[in-house]
């Protein structure tokens, strides 16, 4: 039996925990230990109390991994609005490049102007972008970036008959878009475990790519059966739809979500240990000096302009690849542009699942598994890319370019991660760098392949696949011997702000197992070696059992992987 002071002990001790449903709760708080964090979530929002903050099926950070990979194929869909809007049917007939440019009343230039306009705005905000997400909620600027650039979507179809004001309106969508990479890498420095960040990174950002999948057939089936304008309206509705479920899904950090268990949350604050509160880089604590002299830095900028020369020549000039060499029609050329895309976007996430626990098992170093994805995805797509520059049938050339933009998928595994390896306190800065260089492609590319297929014939875009064989192939070179998977020098965390995670500092970050684990065997030798009499070994076994109960959900998790399904 348990003596009325010993109830009343038990009773202020169960205090802490609250409910999961909302309010403080304590992690640890059974143990009454110094040396155990106490974590805490804030008290639960007006609309919380009615509607959870919550997908039913998903963990919180895999919430975040999945919004953020709607988000993207938002704002990826509304950049191929414009491209199948050029090569939009009327009246059941279509339009060859010549009557594209009357119908719209545009020269070459005009057009190339046009195409590359919303990259001028891209690349101003990439770098301001990084500071953006690190001074301020990377969730905040995500939001913002979708629906604005959604709400500009909208007016280009008003503003299309002046190609001043239309350039006007591309290059505010790109300014406002240049934020979305850096914010992304900002939200993964709060939300992804060490050992995760390969698979939520890859799962966020497949949706650029699913994107494209989606837009590009579902823009040609809106504009041959409603009209061009259709698409534009279209995806500027489902950005505000998305936004609203964003703020109400998506927080700034773990320890600010009203609802996270506390073993996820556990989990990632323990695996991040204190690097996320280190002081927010500014313009001025940035090692720009170091950057400047750093080749790993340098292989991820040079991969990040590779991968964006080939991408955004798929994005802007596939369709129009199609319908000069072979004559398809919009709608055929949306959905057999779409197909390589379809298949990169299933690639994405399995490479970045099969680079975790490759980096887990200790199979290979992390530096191994960044190079052997990157140059061994840029290296199947630019040898596929030459046998699409030698196809002379539409099915070849298809069959070409699928394989080889689904096996770049796996690069996404290499070079996007790699900026949270070797510098994860700077690694929304370095992707607004490395991304900003890369986003050059997105202005050169127009002009480049515009010059070279001229006359749209097969023969002249054949150089322009070669061309893009041939920058993948430096690419390969130039990130397979100097890039690096491990913590920079001068990334590194000093004095008080290093890691302060007990028995895991000397080591590498725990496993979702290894924290809950921990957490279990504490309550258990912990309590009784404080404890020697038979009373209060009862008072604990009772104490445990108490916490089982009313903490049901985190107390089963021990038994869990980081599977998101729960």
């Amino acid at each position: 039996m348990i003596s009325i002071p010993d109830m009343k002990n038990l009773q202020r001790r169960r205090e802490p925990y609250g409910n999961l449903e909302g309010g403080p709760i304590s992690q640890f708080g059974l143990l009454d230990s110094d040396d155990m964090p106490r974590l805490e979530r804030p008290s639960l929002r007006t609309i919380d109390k009615y509607i959870k903050p919550e997908c039913p099926c998903l963990s919180k950070r895999y919430t975040v991994a999945v919004l953020t990979c709607l988000g993207f194929i938002i704002t990826f869909g509304m950049r191929c609005n414009m491209g199948m809007a050029k090569l939009r049917t009327e009246h059941g007939s279509n339009l060859s490049q010549i009557e594209s440019h009357q119908l719209f009343n545009w020269s070459v230039a005009t057009e190339s102007a046009v195409d590359s306009s919303f990259f001028w705005g891209y690349l101003i905000t990439q770098v301001p972008g990084g500071f953006l997400a690190s001074t301020f909620p990377a969730n905040r600027i995500f939001g913002a970036a979708v629906v604005l650039s959604a709400c500009l979507n909208m007016l280009v179809p008003g503003v299309s008959s002046d190609s001043n004001l239309l350039i006007v309106v591309r290059i505010f969508q790109g300014l406002v878009e240049g934020v979305t990479y850096p914010a992304c890498h900002g939200i993964w420095r709060h939300w992804a475990p060490p050992l995760e960040r390969s698979r939520l990174a890859t799962l966020a950002l497949c949706g650029s790519y699913a994107g494209v999948v989606i837009g590009m057939p579902l823009s040609g089936l809106f504009i041959k059966y409603i009209g061009y304008q259709s698409p534009f309206y279209f995806y500027g509705v489902m950005g505000m739809i998305w936004f609203v479920s964003w703020n109400w899904l998506v927080f700034e950090k773990p320890c600010k979500h009203p609802t996270i268990s506390m073993a996820e949350l556990t989990y990632i604050e323990k695996s991040l240990g204190q690097t996320v509160q280190m002081p927010v880089p500014t313009i001025f604590n940035t090692p720009w000096k170091e950057f400047m002299h750093s080749m790993p830095v340098y292989a991820i900028i040079v991969a990040n302009f590779c991968r964006s020369w080939n991408f955004y020549l798929l994005v802007l000039y596939e369709a129009l690849y199609f319908q000069d060499s072979f004559k398809m029609s919009v709608d055929k050329t949306g959905f057999i542009g779409a197909l390589p895309h379809l298949f990169m976007t299933s690639i994405v996430p399995s490479g970045g699942l099969l680079a975790d626990h490759l980096r887990k098992r200790g199979i290979l170093s992390t530096t191994m598994v960044r190079k052997l994805f990157n140059c061994g995805g840029f290296g199947m797509e630019a040898f596929f890319f030459l046998v699409v520059a030698f196809s002379d049938s539409p099915v070849a050339a298809t069959t070409a370019m699928t394989f080889g933009v689904a096996f770049s998928g796996f690069a996404i595994s290499g070079f996007n991660v790699n900026h949270l390896d070797i510098a994860p306190q700077y690694a929304s800065i370095l992707m607004g760098l490395s991304n900003g260089i890369g986003t050059m492609a997105g202005f050169i590319l127009p002009a480049v392949v515009d010059y070279i297929t001229s006359d749209h014939k097969r023969s002249s875009w054949k150089k322009v696949f070669i061309l893009a064989a041939t920058i993948h192939f430096i690419g390969v070179c130039f990130y397979g011997t100097f890039a690096s998977g491990e913590l920079q020098p001068w990334a590194e965390p000093i004095g008080k702000e290093q890691n302060q995670m007990d028995e895991f500092s000397n080591s590498d970050p725990p496993t979702y197992e290894e924290v809950t684990k921990k957490k279990i065997r504490i309550m258990k030798y912990g309590s009784m070696e404080q404890n020697g009499s038979l009373n209060s070994s009862r008072q604990v076994s009772e104490e445990q059992d108490v916490y089982t109960k009313e903490n049901k959900t985190i107390y089963n998790e021990n038994t869990k992987d980081t599977n998101p399904f729960r």
